[in-house]
């Protein structure tokens, strides 16, 4: 069945809506979170202060739909660098990373906004945390076909026990895996994704950020040479 047009009233608050959060993000490139307003969106779009908060109420509920946005847009371009053909596990890594990194570098004051540091006061809205792990799931596939390394081995212990204790973490490894909670390869793709996070953040995070200016390397060589590393530690 076709989906029932929208109203003219729907459509016009929905354009409105998407006019303010394109406000908001112009003053998140130019100034950081700390320059996200909604009195000056409210006066550059000619609406009264409580106009505005008919369609968000407050700043944190404005920055929340930005997160939400951000987290969406970053695992739609991982989950596709994660669907296309691949030859063999290490490039199908190597293919998730430069994803998430050339998103990042294409937008990095809404890398920022979901990876930087957080704001005083504000606490992110709980479904965030699905968000974040939608952008990691296709990593979960790629690590399931690895062997981690010795030193390795008590990281991937510890990811088993937390993966066969929390629901939502079996729940998340289902979505993109065939593996159970009690299958041995369970940890092994916790313990890869992890890390592989754990260095994407860490190497992107400074890129975005301008701490790699002046040095004598090219950031994308730097997480390629990381990336080779990471999955040799776990024989992909």
């Amino acid at each position: 069945m076709a989906a029932e047009a929208r109203s003219p009233r729907a459509r016009y608050r929905e354009q409105n809506r998407a006019e303010i959060k394109a406000a908001a993000l112009q003053q998140l490139a130019e100034g950081g979170i700390q320059a996200v307003a909604l009195t000056r969106i409210a006066k550059d779009m000619g609406l009264s202060g409580p106009a505005l908060y008919r369609y968000f109420a407050g700043r944190d509920d404005l920055l929340s739909e930005l997160i939400r946005d951000a987290y969406d847009e970053v695992a739609q371009a991982v989950g596709q660098a994660g669907g296309a053909p691949a030859d063999g596990p290490r490039a199908a890594l190597h293919a998730l990373a430069d994803a998430y990194r050339d998103w990042a570098v294409d937008q990095p004051h809404r890398y920022l906004l979901i990876q930087g540091t957080p704001l005083p006061g504000y606490a992110a809205p709980p479904d965030t945390l699905l968000r974040a792990r939608a952008v990691l799931g296709p990593f979960l596939k790629v690590f399931a076909a690895g062997t981690p390394a010795e030193a390795l081995r008590p990281l991937a212990e510890e990811m088993a026990s937390w993966v066969r204790t929390e629901e939502a973490v079996a729940d998340w490894l289902a979505e993109h895996t065939v593996l159970a909670p009690q299958d041995a390869a369970a940890g092994t793709a916790l313990a890869g994704t992890v890390l592989a996070w754990s260095q994407l953040h860490g190497t992107v995070g400074l890129e975005v950020s301008g701490q790699y200016a002046g040095m004598g390397h090219r950031a994308r060589t730097l997480l390629t040479a990381q990336i080779d590393t990471l999955a040799d530690s776990f024989r992909l």
